[in-house]
């Protein structure tokens, strides 16, 4: 049978189904086989937080999303074109996504009366017409693999999970996937039980060739290669990124990287990762919990490394009291907060943007501490890098916010030349450095930095620790004209960053109507809408912080050009609040806190809206 084969430019998928039917791995392995082709792409997971919920209900559901595309795809995609779902339940929470004429691709064996019970549908909606207007593949996925593997040594619970390989087999034939690399993988993670690589190698081959061969599918889709910039790139998670981020930094300071942490969802992968890389003198500290983490970093500083901590929202809160110990020590620290819903415990598998002003003011004291942010997976490299080479030129502790969807999400990273990073220069005073009346541990350089000194080195005897310091000496002080210089000298060193802030690059014309600004994984979604409303004609641009403290020294300029300003996040409004006070002028908010990013079409709609 002849099969046709439409080029398309995009797409998007969404693969769903119970938390047990390997979703994520199903969508992280279409990941990389489009990665190899050499589309461009976002991913976004979404999966429940409760360790097993109950087998086909609407809380036990798992989602994988991603586009691809032929050129730059700058978010996971709003609605998507396809949706894979392994059960009712999985049909039941995501139909509502679905682009209208858009593609399920259904495990029919799944829909028993049971299963639809359990997820709410009052008939077989594969059946009884409540998908019209959608292309319905029903495919008996689980009575094909058992088939096939029917002369497996594996268990029928055994077959029975190999399911999800025959569906990421048939996505492959529908997309025009290799399916070599996710048969070297499986081969590679299953080396010691070959039966089961096998079992799942013959699942996904009986998919693609069931696409290929049955006569429901009439066509497939192509996406050609995208126009990137050459070089070598790999698919990576912002989780994995800030980890590589800052062993780069550490091995262009010259200094062993630290992590001291403790295990929270979504911030554990780089824990993870970097517990892999001793063999780049990088050590790994697994606390009991979120203030030894951050007190054993605080140590590793003092001693001489490359230190930091990672965490999320409820765990910052507990560090709060060793953010400010590492303030007034004036020590080198990076804090990495991949951001997640709250308060509490909230919701640790969602994403959200809650912890800025947390970040921004959220100590004892007037304690101001540097905080960047990472606008995409790739990105999450170069915040963390330059995290790291700041909190080391100013000797201060630096905070770097992410969030779950950026730590748990991948798009492809153009690996850089090791040659081509910023150097980082770090110096440490000796001997030398001990005057006529002994070491001055809070002198300054033209940066307002305190000297790195290391502990043992002879003659450098000096106080460090909590208590406010005299200035110069290091004495421990309680002098008020004392502490006021110290405040202000350690306010006015944050300040200094500004000099590190490029100047702002607008996208779009630098005057006009409506400026939108946005910080963090906004950034995406931020740019489709403004790039939609732009190709209409409209006077819109977009402006996007790195840095939110400081705020760029140009910001003011930029926005005072503009005669309105939009600021989407995934809050109840933070930046909001903060450039309100800076600017001192009004503000346009578009605000959600639903533990999922924008799509672009809400601010799409929102910048029309303030447009009239």
């Amino acid at each position: 049978m002849t099969k046709k084969v439409i080029r398309i430019n995009e797409a998007t998928i969404r693969f769903a189904g119970d938390s047990g039917d390997g979703m994520q791995l199903t969508g992280t392995r279409f990941t990389e086989a489009t990665a190899i082709v050499g589309n461009d792409l976002k991913t976004i997971p979404n999966y429940p937080s409760e360790i097993r919920a109950p087998l086909g209900t609407l809380a036990g559901v798992s989602a994988f999303q991603l586009m691809f595309g032929s050129s730059r795809v700058f978010t996971p995609g709003d609605l998507p074109d396809t949706l894979v779902a392994m059960n009712p339940a999985a049909l039941k929470v995501h139909l509502k996504d679905l682009k209208k004429g858009g593609t399920v691709l259904a495990n029919a064996n799944a829909f028993s009366l049971k299963n639809l019970k359990m997820a709410g549908w009052e008939g077989n909606p594969l059946e009884d017409g409540s998908l019209e207007g959608y292309t319905v593949y029903s495919i008996e996925m689980s009575k094909l693999v058992g088939k096939a593997l029917e002369s497996s040594d594996l268990t029928s619970k055994g077959i029975e999970r190999t399911k999800n390989m025959f569906a990421l087999g048939v996505l492959f034939w529908m997309y025009n996937r290799p399916v070599e690399p996710t048969e070297a993988w499986l081969r590679k993670k299953f080396g010691k039980n070959p039966a089961i690589a096998e079992a799942n190698i013959t699942a996904m081959k009986t998919g693609f060739n069931y696409g290929e061969t049955t006569e429901i599918f009439t066509t497939s889709y192509a996406v050609e290669k995208a126009d990137l910039p050459k070089g070598k790139y790999r698919n990576i998670t912002g989780n994995v990124a800030v980890a590589y981020g800052l062993v780069a930094a550490a091995k262009k300071a010259g200094k062993e990287l630290f992590l001291g942490s403790y295990p929270i969802t979504p911030a554990s992968e780089i824990l993870h990762t970097l517990s892999g890389l001793r063999n780049h003198a990088v050590k790994t500290f697994q606390a009991e919990d979120e203030i030894a983490g951050i007190a054993s970093a605080i140590g590793a500083s003092y001693a001489g490394d490359l230190a930091c901590t990672t965490t999320s929202g409820p765990g910052m809160a507990l560090k709060t009291e060793a953010i400010g110990l590492a303030i007034i020590t004036e020590l080198p620290l990076v804090i990495v907060n991949v951001q997640r819903g709250g308060p509490s415990t909230g919701m640790p598998t969602k994403m959200e943007q809650s912890d800025l002003l947390q970040a921004v003011h959220g100590r004892n004291s007037d304690a101001q501490i540097p905080v960047i942010t990472a606008q995409d997976p790739a990105d999450c490299f170069d915040c963390a890098f330059e995290a790291a080479r700041v909190a080391l030129k100013y000797m201060t502790p630096v905070i770097l916010l992410t969030d779950g969807y950026l730590g748990q999400g991948s798009g492809p990273w153009l690996i850089p030349d090791p040659k081509s990073l910023p150097e980082i220069k770090v110096t440490h005073p000796d001997s030398s450095a001990r005057g006529e009346n002994g070491f001055m541990p809070y002198s300054r350089d033209e940066n307002e930095a305190r000297p790195w000194a290391l502990p043992g080195t002879p003659g450098l005897e000096h106080r460090i620790g909590g208590l406010e310091k005299e200035n110069i000496t290091g004495m421990v002080s309680q002098d008020p004209e004392n502490h006021q210089l110290m405040t202000d000298i350690r306010a006015r060193k944050i300040t200094r960053i500004t000099q590190e802030i490029p100047p702002s690059e607008i996208f779009g014309k630098a005057k006009g109507k409506v400026l939108v600004i946005g910080w963090g994984s906004t950034h995406g979604s931020i740019h489709v809408a403004v790039d939609r409303v732009q190709a209409e004609g409209k006077s819109v641009s977009q402006l996007h912080l790195r840095w939110v403290s400081p705020f760029p020294s140009d910001l003011k300029e930029i926005c005072d050009n503009f005669d309105e300003i939009l600021i989407p996040e995934v809050n109840s409004g933070q930046l909001s609040l903060l450039l309100k006070a800076d600017l001192v002028r009004p503000i346009h908010q578009l605000n959600k806190v639903r533990g999922e990013p924008f799509r672009a079409s809400e601010i799409e709609e929102k910048i029309n809206e303030i447009l009239g």
